[in-house]
């Protein structure tokens, strides 16, 4: 398997320990080589997202040891017009299982003993419990203001976190600098074998439901589900499973919105903004690595940005558990941001939201 550089576009290859290419470009998996969609490629014994390894870049069979069955998580009406996924119904209880799943796969397949990971708490507690299952050392890097049962998850998994005072962007700087000593670095937005889990909430979602809903409304901070979605839809789209892609809709915080911001200014690069506390923490990335990346996407596919305003996310929580539904902050923000696309665009029917994280992960 070869990484390809999104900048420059010199190959590597997939086993490097490093996080980048040499000129300083993050990595990216080919996608055009995996077969194209056909419901018999789905391997019907595996009731994981596991199942469409066919259209996953992995290291043969390693997922078979790793897997905790995460994935497979039922998509239940909220209204007539709101569909949820149930994605913190995973063995860490957020979405990040499924790229923490495809990563620490990869990276037992290739020998890492010790990784290091920077995370708002999800990602950091995902890659924490999949390190846990294959023996291998991990220290997690997580903000200041990060939910303390987040925390208490990770080093539950036998981890080590350590708290950076300061910004989530400034964590990463701190968290980085380890991994020139030596470790590897385990990150979600880094690591492109993240994005091949991410791919399988879209390929769930098309075979759960037989078709894509039209609205699917996707939280957006460094990208992890955004980018797995979007290289899923694509290869929907390759494949003639679908005619046009849905109407994605990307999801920041009003407090820290740095894609909406180089969309309305008509950027060419991304903005830089200034990142005010919120409530959506999972989705508080004034810097995202990815960015150009991201931009590309939107622009390409003419995915509009909407802002949550930080004064409904509590109230929405409150709607979302009096119907049964006990979530994170960040996804109490995509529902508010749905509120805040109609107020904008109109009624919005047929929507698909991620229940991307429990609510008991983020009780402060």
């Amino acid at each position: 398997m070869k990484f390809i550089c999104t900048q420059c576009g010199k190959a590597a290859d997939s086993a490097t320990m490093a996080c980048h290419c040499e000129c300083g470009g993050l990595f990216s998996l080919p996608q055009d080589h995996l077969p194209l969609w056909d419901k018999s490629l789905i391997d019907q014994k595996v009731w994981s997202l596991f199942r469409y390894h066919a259209f996953m870049n992995l290291d043969a069979d390693e997922w078979k040891f790793v897997s905790m069955g995460e994935g497979m998580t039922p998509i239940v009406p909220f209204n007539e017009d709101v569909l949820f996924k149930m994605d913190f119904m995973m063995p860490t209880l957020s979405f990040k299982d499924r790229g923490a799943a495809a990563l620490v796969s990869h990276m037992k397949a290739i020998g890492v003993k010790k990784c290091v990971q920077d995370s708002s708490g999800n990602a950091g507690v995902a890659v924490a419990a999949y390190c846990a299952r294959c023996g291998i050392e991990c220290e997690i890097y997580v903000p200041e203001g990060t939910s303390p049962n987040k925390i208490s998850m990770i080093e539950g998994f036998g981890a080590k976190a350590v708290v950076v005072p300061g910004s989530r962007d400034h964590c990463a700087d701190v968290c980085r600098s380890k991994v020139e000593e030596g470790a590897y670095y385990a990150n979600h937005v880094y690591n492109p074998y993240f994005y091949e889990g991410t791919k399988s909430y879209i390929y769930e979602t098309f075979e759960q439901l037989g078709r894509l809903p039209e609205n699917i409304f996707i939280e957006l901070g460094n990208g992890t589900l955004f980018i797995g979605a979007v290289l899923a839809v694509e290869h929907l789209l390759r494949s003639k499973a679908i005619d046009k892609a849905p109407n994605l809709i990307a999801v920041q915080s009003e407090n820290c919105a740095p894609f909406m911001e180089t969309v309305e200014q008509n950027a060419d690069h991304i903005v830089s903004v200034d990142v005010k506390p919120t409530l959506a923490e999972g989705i508080a990335i004034g810097k995202p690595a990815r960015g150009a990346e991201v931009l590309e996407m939107i622009r390409k596919h003419s995915i509009r940005v909407v802002t949550a305003p930080e004064a409904q996310i509590l109230e929405c929580r409150r709607q979302m558990a009096a119907k049964g539904f006990y979530v994170e902050h960040t996804t109490a923000a995509a529902l508010a941001a749905y509120y805040r696309y109609q107020e904008l665009y109109g009624p919005t029917h047929d929507a698909l939201i991620s229940l991307c994280g429990a609510g008991l992960k983020s009780e402060h």
